[in-house]
């Protein structure tokens, strides 16, 4: 049967019914961040959830995002990480900073994250001088679609066999969807992450349609 807007939108609203559940402490990070006017672009419920399952299987020791937005995303990620994990995440607009580490003072889970406030493309490097090679279990991207190459290209050495790399938004955003790369910069961009995620020796990645796309891509032992 031929997949069309209406059952898409339908399946979304079936989605977000059946697992786009969340608590009442994430509830009022997503308040905060509309109260404070940062854009309606974080993470869906369902999205954080599997953000948080894809976490647990890992050993959670370090995670790494990129974009941290009002910690809503984070905010998952940190809860699946072990009991003696942490995540750095890194925020270029300082308001957006702010919101984020209040929302993780909300949800109990600041002692496990550190907000490096600047540009990824600043923060990266040293962040990765800093941890080495092989020391992160998962790493998440939702920032500059144009960049996101490059933060590949900078996260790719630091994930350690078995480790994910998790990338938003890589069939779409609100703006413009995957078959307008021929158009769209931030769109080819991301054609080109996708491309190169999957062609890597090192990883099996695969695509899923939740939400506007979830790359997901794990290093092999």
């Amino acid at each position: 049967m031929e997949m069309t807007p209406e059952r898409w939108a339908a399946t979304e609203r079936y989605a977000a019914e059946v697992f786009g559940e969340a608590d009442l402490v994430l509830q009022a990070i997503s308040a905060a961040a509309a109260a404070a006017g940062l854009p309606d672009i974080a993470v869906s419920a369902e999205e954080g959830r599997l953000l948080m399952i894809l976490t647990s299987m890992t050993p959670g020791r370090l995670a790494v995002e990129v974009g941290a937005l009002g910690g809503y995303s984070g905010t998952w990620i940190a809860r699946g990480l072990a009991p003696e994990g942490r995540l750095i995440t890194i925020e270029i607009d300082p308001r957006h900073a702010d919101v984020a580490e209040a929302a993780f003072r909300a949800a109990g889970v600041d002692d496990k994250v550190e907000l490096r406030r600047g540009a990824a493309l600043d923060v990266l490097p040293s962040l990765a001088g800093e941890l080495g090679p092989g020391s992160v279990d998962v790493a998440f991207i939702d920032a500059h679609k144009i960049e996101y190459p490059d933060y590949f290209r900078l996260l790719e050495p630091l994930i350690a066999p078995g480790g994910l790399f998790l990338a938003d938004n890589v069939y779409g955003t609100g703006g413009a969807w995957i078959d307008q790369a021929d158009s769209n910069p931030g769109m080819a961009a991301v054609d080109r992450l996708n491309r190169m995620v999957a062609e890597h020796p090192d990883f099996e990645a695969v695509a899923v349609p939740i939400r506007t796309g979830l790359l997901i891509a794990r290093r092999h032992q």
